[in-house]
């Protein structure tokens, strides 16, 4: 009778901490012997527990890992029945459906080399591993001689194909299932392009499939930026959740990030020592930790109460555990737009530009370029309705005079 056991292991050389990922590889034990194979997928310490959770697409990972595991159970089974050598290569490649080429020519294994090389935020770097991941069940373009304009193309095609995680709460409400929008899926085309640029710069390939692909992959509705009303910020301001609570300080963050216009990333790396005082307000000039570009900021009253509250400090808290406490505040209050960290940016923004030059407001959000300042530069309707009801009582005057 065949005796063997597989397991999913975290981390298991040990190179995770509080602020980066682990890889979850499944381990195979046959005797004294252990056989580990890479599932692709990585997630935090506080989101693995013998299962995935704490995050929105917890349920789809965890169904994937549960197939590879049977899928890897088959293989070594397979290998025991007909008396052959387990060789944890080969069943990879068979799990994946995937014909693997030599480690030195291998373009995953190149591409996840060089992650924690790049000179990016750890959540851009999550960025490229969830890509490698996707690379992986896609399954077409794994060597350097698979980066060819059709299968660039086909990952399009099979990422537009992707159904959006949901949570908990919206599984038990039974909303309809979406597809990644063009904004996502762009996002996977802009990784796997500059790790193309990176290799035609160190020349290991003298192509770049993207150059034939120029302008047909869409970024998605870039110009319509989304905010919340006056009403709906004070809305957002007015709720008081429990003290301590996840609810408490996702409430508190996005209500900073109001005031501040700082991104998810920049609350992360708050450090209050870098403020001082100038005409009694606290300001600071700093660096978005995404693009390193400057930034000047000055704190409102309300900063000022919710840092006190923790200590002169802002809170940590995981990306999409924030995102997830969000959508339930917004629901509390009947927001009906989908309400996420950059909201509170956008928002931010939006406001700014209809009271201060847009010169300013670039400077404030830490832009490259005006050109991403003047997105926020729209017309609200408020202001429409009410230029029609200007006009409407010039009209009745003149009708009057007349």
């Amino acid at each position: 009778m065949n005796n063997f056991s597989t397991a999913v292991v975290w981390d298991r050389k040990h190179k995770a901490n509080k602020d980066t990922d682990g890889l979850l590889e499944i381990r195979i034990t046959i005797g004294r012997k252990s056989y580990y194979i890479s599932t692709g997928i990585r997630v935090y310490a506080r989101e693995w527990a013998g299962t995935i959770i704490r995050r929105p697409d917890a349920e789809a990972l965890n169904e994937r890992l549960g197939t590879l595991m049977r899928r890897v159970a088959e293989e070594v089974n397979d290998c025991l029945e007909h008396q052959r050598e387990v060789v944890a290569s080969q069943i990879r490649e068979k799990i994946w459906e995937v014909k693997q080429t030599p480690r030195g020519d291998e373009l995953l294994e190149w591409i996840d080399g060089q992650i924690d090389l790049l000179k990016v935020s750890d959540g851009t770097k999550q960025h490229y591993r969830t890509l490698l991941m996707r690379l992986r069940e896609f399954g077409r373009i794994t060597s350097w001689d698979d980066l060819t304009v059709e299968n660039v193309e086909m990952f399009d095609w099979w990422l537009h194909q992707l159904k959006k995680p949901q949570s908990d709460a919206e599984v038990r409400a039974g909303k309809e299932v979406e597809l990644l929008g063009d904004g996502a899926v762009y996002n996977y085309h802009k990784c796997l392009k500059a790790m193309v640029r990176r290799a035609l710069r160190f020349g290991i390939i003298d192509a770049n499939p993207y150059d034939r692909l120029t302008g047909q992959f869409s970024r998605g509705d870039k110009e319509n930026v989304e905010y919340l009303t006056d009403e709906e910020m004070t809305a957002i301001e007015s709720l008081h959740p429990v003290e301590g609570s996840q609810m408490c300080v996702a409430r508190d963050l996005f209500v900073f990030q109001l005031h501040t216009g700082l991104a998810y990333a920049d609350t992360q790396a708050f450090d209050f020592s870098k403020y001082k005082k100038v005409e009694n307000r606290w300001v600071t000039i700093g660096k978005r930790v995404k693009t390193g570009v400057e930034y000047i900021i000055m704190l409102s009253d309300e900063c000022e109460r919710i840092l006190a509250k923790y200590g002169w400090s802002l809170p940590k808290i995981h990306n999409a555990v924030y995102n997830r406490c969000l959508k339930t505040l917004a629901d509390a209050v009947g927001i009906d737009q989908r309400v996420h960290t950059h909201l509170a940016r956008h928002t931010f923004g939006t406001t700014m530009v209809e009271h201060v030059p847009i010169q300013d407001v670039r400077k404030m959000m830490g832009h490259k370029d005006i050109k991403q300042t003047l997105r926020y530069a729209k017309v609200k309707p408020d202001s429409i309705y009410s230029d029609f009801k200007k006009v409407e009582t010039i009209r009745k005057k003149k009708k009057t005079e007349g």
